[in-house]
């Protein structure tokens, strides 16, 4: 009776670790089942919430810098030059060029990063910064270029000095008015829409419907009540 009692005890302590051991590999199946199931829904029903910044910066990426604007404009240079002897002025002449220039009004964009955008989820508007625009060194064409050239007599030493100078003049009032205040507001205002369109169409294809995009300058004030 006690052999027979001590092996009951010894079943009733064994068969509860066999269950236990027959059933890991049942839990392991049901564990790959639910993580596979868990794997489809999260690839194919599953949205994870999107990142708006995130993807505006992506539409930036490529872009290093973007030309927004060009100006094509003639200056007037104008240059005299005197020829003498002994210190007696004998030969005068004076030469005037029209010469087209052009520049171009460019967006540095290397240097933005995630302070330059903030997103607003209430009003769908994504606020954007962008640094002040660069101008490009401007494009003389002297091919194009009319010349005037007056007096009796002038020497191909005045002549080149006299060219050398108008160039020098051109170049200088080129840059000076490429920097005009109209200019320059005219070159933002295509800064402006070049940006609302390259960020509003990626912004809509990546889901977020039709957004506002609103575009400032660095050290830009903003207006009361915005």
């Amino acid at each position: 009776m006690a052999n027979d009692l001590k092996t009951s005890e010894s079943a009733e302590t064994t068969s509860p670790n066999l269950a236990r051991v027959q059933a890991v590999p049942w839990l392991i199946v049901i564990a790959l089942i639910g993580a596979v199931a868990w794997l489809g829904w999260r690839a194919f029903y599953y949205q994870e919430e999107g990142d708006p910044v995130g993807s505006a910066m992506l539409a930036f990426e490529k872009q290093n810098a973007l030309t927004v604007f060009s100006s094509r404009f003639e200056v007037v240079a104008e240059s005299e030059d005197t020829r003498g002897v002994l210190g007696v002025p004998i030969l005068q002449s004076r030469q005037a060029t029209i010469v087209p220039a052009s520049v171009e009004y460019r967006l540095d964009l290397s240097g933005m990063d995630r302070d330059d955008f903030a997103w607003d989820a209430e009003g769908e508007t994504l606020t954007v910064t962008l640094p002040q625009i660069q101008t490009s060194k401007p494009n003389i064409d002297e091919a194009q270029a009319r010349v005037f050239t007056e007096g009796a007599w002038v020497t191909r030493d005045a002549s080149t000095d006299l060219a050398r100078n108008n160039s020098q003049q051109a170049e200088r009032k080129a840059s000076a008015f490429a920097k005009n205040p109209e200019i320059l507001a005219l070159a933002r205002e295509a800064a402006v829409a070049a940006v609302q369109q390259n960020l509003a169409i990626p912004m809509q294809v990546a889901g977020y419907g039709d957004v506002k995009v609103d575009v400032r300058f660095e050290g830009q004030i903003t207006p009361a009540g915005n």
